[in-house]
């Protein structure tokens, strides 16, 4: 049983524990021309004359098209494809995107990843048919040296021309970028920032520093060293300068790793991941945020899943079924889940670590809701949390708050007290 507010923000706040579906889609597509040197997402490589991509899409959108039936996406309003690489697909990524559409009406945003190298124009064009509104595309980096060291197939040119070729086509653009990459200097990193900047039509820039992932081909490259381009003080040197340089073209970052032009070209898609909207994922590795009521409404079509287990407030799923086997059997109650539930103290103190990440700071709202439920211990914290530095006195996250976010993101998720949530596997019974 969820707590009551006594009224007012906290209480609207706490409406969101109580959406009956998902706010945001997310359709997970693991197919790539070629396994990039750093990456360890669900993703493979597919050659051309890979016959398992098609069915795949189309074993998605049967399942979009389930969750419709369901009620899971009356009211959602934002979904991304993403990947891997979506573009792939080719003609099938605009059938997937229409199935999208089609399944929840209230969309405002359509976003699908691309990469340069397979963002042709006739895809282009037929995602933008179909409903795409917004497209991520992975640029990286415009030095070819660098791409290079990455293992990006793209090179510094055609990036350039199919981010200038989506703009030309009406989409709205976001390009990815890296830093503390292996060959980055602060003059190749400049130039990269400059370069996307000032490229007509791109609203919309996201930086990440490279995380070196164990297994990953990077990671053996490495062989355990910390090399001087990755250190804590290399990343925290780059994204400095990254705000510094995109903020001379107009772009405001908005959270941590996120700028855009203005409020209208932020990505609404990832603003419901950091505060506390529901989510739903589909395809081999995509996870799903849902309340309680998102959860019986999944579990009206996959019993595989199980009761809901007393006093939790919110679960989490991710899919554990290959790419083959969701191709094979597209039901929903074929699939092959891990479940992780929370309690509405937990829910809390994971909404409180999201919305740090945001530089609008904690919302008013949520700050009402986890006052009536933490008590004393809600103030104390963040008190703490503004006297070390990581927080303003308007609870927004100060330069040492976001370049030093997992000591922030630590002591409000310590808010919950009992952090041991509850896990567990869940396969298909069979037909």
């Amino acid at each position: 049983m969820l707590s009551s507010p006594s009224g007012g923000l906290g209480a609207a706040w706490c409406r969101r524990l109580l959406a009956p579906g998902a706010d945001a889609l997310y359709l997970h597509v693991p197919f790539c021309a070629r396994k990039c040197a750093y990456c360890d997402f669900a993703s493979w490589p597919s050659p051309r004359e890979d016959a398992l991509p098609m069915p795949y899409a189309k074993a998605l959108g049967g399942q979009v098209r389930e969750a419709m039936r369901l009620g899971l996406l009356e009211g959602c309003g934002t979904a991304y494809v993403g990947g891997g690489t979506p573009t792939l697909l080719g003609e099938g990524l605009g059938e997937l995107v229409r199935c999208v559409a089609a399944g929840a009406p209230r969309l405002r945003e359509l976003t699908c990843e691309a990469n340069p190298e397979s963002l042709s124009d006739a895809v282009l064009a037929d995602v933008s048919d179909a409903g795409c509104t917004r497209l991520s595309i992975g640029v990286q980096s415009l030095s070819d040296p660098e791409l290079a060291e990455l293992g990006r197939i793209h090179d510094a040119a055609r990036a350039r021309e199919r981010v200038e070729a989506a703009a030309a086509s009406g989409l709205d653009v976001s390009c990815d970028l890296m830093c503390a990459i292996p060959r980055q200097t602060p003059a190749s990193w400049r130039a990269t920032l400059e370069g996307v900047a000032s490229l007509g039509g791109v609203g919309h820039v996201s930086v990440y520093p490279l995380q070196i992932e164990e297994g990953t081909p990077m990671a053996r490259r490495m062989a355990g060293a910390q090399p001087p381009w990755n250190s804590s003080d290399a990343q925290a040197s780059r994204m400095k300068q990254a705000q510094v340089e995109l903020e001379g073209y107009g772009f405001r970052r908005y959270e941590v790793a996120s700028y855009a032009r203005s409020s209208e070209r932020e990505c609404r898609h990832n603003k419901a991941y950091w505060t506390g909207r529901p989510y739903l994922g589909l395809g081999t590795g995509a996870a799903s945020m849902l309340t309680v009521e998102g959860y019986l409404r999944l579990l009206e079509a996959c019993p595989q899943l199980g009761p809901l287990p007393e006093g939790m407030a919110r679960a989490r799923i991710k899919v554990l079924s290959g790419r083959e086997e969701i191709a094979a059997d597209p039901r929903l109650s074929s699939l092959e889940f891990e479940e992780e539930f929370l309690t509405e103290r937990q829910a809390a103190a994971e909404d409180l670590m999201l919305g740090a990440r945001l530089a609008c700071g904690l919302d008013a709202g949520l700050v009402c809701y986890a006052r009536d439920l933490f008590g004393p211990s809600l103030d104390e914290t963040l008190g703490r949390m503004i006297r070390e530095g990581y927080l303003d006195d308007a609870l927004a996250p100060t330069e040492r708050g976001w370049l030093l976010g997992n000591e922030l993101y630590a002591g409000l998720w310590g808010l919950a007290g009992d952090t041991q949530t509850i896990v567990r596997r869940s396969e298909a019974k069979g037909p």
